[in-house]
């Protein structure tokens, strides 16, 4: 299995969200929330000041367009009060507090605009891929896409093929529900692709609204969180069976692996009001016997060399900044600091979802990597499920 790299293209949301701004906005709307003391000592250790959406915060936050009598009407209100003896005066002044009345945004009003941006973002992302990798539109055999906040039937797949203007030969690979893993398992599925025909050229696209799941009525103190840790972002790669002078990491092996029983420990729900993010406090703990398993894995693989082998760089989206913790504390001794570097740097203006890892891997490759260094790339993911990736430097 050997798979080539090109570096990634990474649209950042283009609107930025200040923490102070959402902790104001929180703040108003909640003020007799049980955690609305803590809320600047939570918002702080999250480590993030500021993040990119593809909308600016008061669309997140905006009344939907109908009012109080969006679901009755308002013909059906009249006759109800026309009925208990009210004047037409007095139904009409009832009416009128009634419609007055700010109520959430559908589904459709909140995904509607996100979908549009959804798409713009991927397919800036996809024509910066293709620039990055010295290639065309046409060259392109198969594209894989995902995006799990904004489903829609057609799906990105689709959209991107219209937009790009794709052979209509080419192979489509959507997913909608990889969510954080989308980055490591797009390319573990791109290197299989690869494997079956080495000059077949593959292009990964990956964009998330995940502020889509910023709800304003939401009083949890795991809303909170996710309000404070989302952030937007489109991500693009080429993956090529052969290297070209473009390559930068060569893949070499993957490996997946699932958590029964965990399915109910992060997802998503949609409600009347949109997609919400819904934490258990469980997760992290199940996140790290993904990485202790993942640490078996790269210990069998390299067990005739176990002195000498190891990560030169380790690029790694498990969800939050906790588990990245409990990946320094479990891995070997020997290995070298700062592997996890890149990792943490990301996190610092939000959590990317499936995006994340093509953001890390961008920042090692900004950074400058020494040919022939290690890499390995991890994610994990509601289900709980974790695929990790290894490979060299070029």
């Amino acid at each position: 299995m050997s798979a080539y790299l090109c570096p990634p293209a990474v649209i950042h949301g283009e609107h930025a969200v200040e923490t102070s701004q959402i902790v104001a906005e929180v703040r108003d709307r909640h003020p007799h929330a049980a955690w609305e003391p803590r809320i600047d000592s939570i918002a702080a250790s999250t480590g993030i000041e500021t993040r990119g959406w593809m909308l600016p915060l008061e669309t997140a936050v905006a009344p939907g367009n109908g009012g109080g009598l969006r679901t009755v009407g308002t013909g059906r209100a009249q006759e109800a009060l026309a009925r208990e003896g009210f004047t037409e005066q007095d139904v009409d002044r009832a009416i009128a507090a009634l419609e007055a009345i700010p109520t959430p945004q559908t589904v459709q009003e909140r995904t509607a605009p996100a979908w549009e941006a959804v798409q713009s973002y991927g397919e800036r992302a996809a024509r910066g891929a293709l620039q990055i990798a010295g290639l065309d539109t046409a060259d392109v055999d198969c594209l894989i896409t995902s995006n799990s906040t904004t489903p829609a039937l057609p799906g990105l797949d689709i959209a991107l093929a219209n937009k790009l203007q794709l052979r209509n030969d080419v192979m489509l690979q959507p997913a909608t529900q990889w969510a954080c893993i989308a980055g490591t398992r797009s390319l573990a599925l791109a290197a299989d692709l690869v494997a079956a025909d080495p000059d077949r050229v593959v292009l990964v696209v990956i964009a998330e609204a995940l502020s889509t799941t910023y709800q304003p009525a939401d009083d949890t103190l795991e809303s909170l969180i996710v309000r404070l840790l989302f952030a937007d972002t489109a991500v693009a790669m080429v993956v090529t069976g052969r290297p070209r002078r473009e390559s930068v990491l060569r893949v070499d092996a993957a490996w997946h692996h699932t958590l029964p029983g965990t399915q109910d420990l992060h997802r998503l729900e949609t409600r009347a009001d949109g997609t919400h993010f819904v934490m258990d406090r469980r997760g992290p703990r199940a996140v790290q016997e993904t990485v202790t398993a993942m640490w078996e894995w790269l210990r069998v693989r390299y067990q005739d060399d176990p002195g000498s082998w190891h990560p030169d760089v380790l690029l790694a989206h498990p969800g939050g900044t906790r588990v990245l913790e409990y990946m320094e504390q479990t891995m070997p001794d020997a290995w070298p600091a700062g592997l996890l570097d890149y990792s943490r740097d990301s996190y610092t203006t939000g959590n990317r979802g499936g995006a994340a890892v093509f953001d890390i891997m961008r920042r090692a490759y900004d950074a400058g990597q020494k040919p022939g260094s290690r890499a390995v790339l991890y994610a994990a993911a509601p289900g709980l499920t974790a695929t990790a990736l290894e490979g060299e430097w070029l």
